[in-house]
């Protein structure tokens, strides 16, 4: 990019079921793009959409420019669909957000001065979250630091996928080949000059959120599973820890029976019990069988994803 050269700054925006806000995003990036210097063009990902999001975008985006939409060939989920984003963008660097306007354009904005100021990867740290319950936000921070002292990685807390990368993060970014990608991890594991930018998360513009408890219990787990293998040393440990104290209470009860001549009893303890570490060895087993199933999908080797579409809007419109 010479120094004359306007910077090239691509919206990264995954999209699945999203018709009911999509007007308000694109009347939103309209202003963001005439009160920035820079080029600022938009890809949309649709992840599957059955309501028509890909068509509205194309309808009301016609006559911009710089507007782009790749349709996956069906809902491959969140992650998957942000890697499409990443991929495929040839910008100097590009900005993750949802498409709820729950990630505010301004802040990206700043994070478009804080990457021109030298820093690689811009994040957006969440001070407050407007409607959302207390429970959901006392799980949430759990979780982060959680997975920050489980995992061992450096990753920022209270964040999610709203950030800024620049060129050479992307092109990093590409080399990691994951099946079940955990974009937020896997870009903190990549490094670089990596910085915040405060803010307060509104609500939803319009819609239903698309990412109810399980999807983010699954999400949840799966970066752990990505970036750690010490459950499967804790399931380890614990077998050790019960063997012997199996071992031990052998020991006792043959010394109460054979040394103390004192009765057996509590059966009914005996078998609570043998149902609590039968329990114990259903869920190690369960816990196994996940790292399996990751290593399955990974050996398999398929696309991550397929794309069934491409559209540009006429590049000789009006921004």
């Amino acid at each position: 990019m010479s120094a004359t050269e306007r910077p090239h700054i691509s919206l990264v925006i995954p999209v699945f079921n999203e018709r009911d806000v999509l007007p308000l995003l694109l009347e939103a990036i309209g202003a963001f793009r005439t009160s920035r210097p820079e080029r600022i063009s938009v890809l949309f990902v649709d992840d599957g959409s059955r309501d028509g999001s890909a068509a509205l975008i194309r309808e009301e985006s016609g006559s911009l420019k710089d507007i782009s939409v790749v349709s996956l060939s069906r809902n491959f989920g969140h992650q998957i669909a942000v890697t499409a984003g990443l991929n495929l963008c040839d910008a100097d660097a590009a900005i993750v957000m949802d498409a709820d306007l729950q990630d505010p354009l301004d802040v990206a904005g700043s994070m478009i001065d804080r990457w021109k100021e030298g820093a690689d990867v811009v994040y957006g740290k969440r001070i407050d979250r407007e409607e959302v319950s207390f429970l959901e936000r006392l799980t949430a921070g759990w979780y982060y630091r959680f997975f920050r002292s489980f995992t061992g990685l450096d990753a920022p807390l209270d964040t999610g996928d709203f950030r800024l990368v620049s060129r050479k993060v992307m092109e990093a970014f590409r080399e990691l080949n994951e099946q079940q990608p955990y974009v937020r991890g896997l870009i903190s594991w990549l490094g670089f000059k990596q910085e915040a930018v405060e803010y307060v998360r509104p609500g939803r513009a319009a819609g239903k959120t698309k990412y109810p408890w399980r999807r983010r219990l699954d999400l949840a787990l799966d970066g752990l599973a990505s970036f750690s293998g010490k459950p499967l040393r804790f399931a380890m440990r614990l077998g050790l820890l019960i063997s012997a104290g199996s071992f031990m209470g052998l020991v006792w009860v043959l010394l109460t029976k054979y040394v103390f001549q004192t009765a057996i009893t509590g059966w009914a303890s005996l078998i609570f019990a043998a149902f609590f570490f039968g329990g114990v060895q259903l869920f190690f087993l369960g816990v196994i069988g996940s790292y399996l199933a990751r290593v399955y999908d990974e050996v398999k080797g398929r696309p991550r994803y397929v794309v069934g579409s491409t559209w540009r809007s006429d590049p000789d419109s009006h921004p």
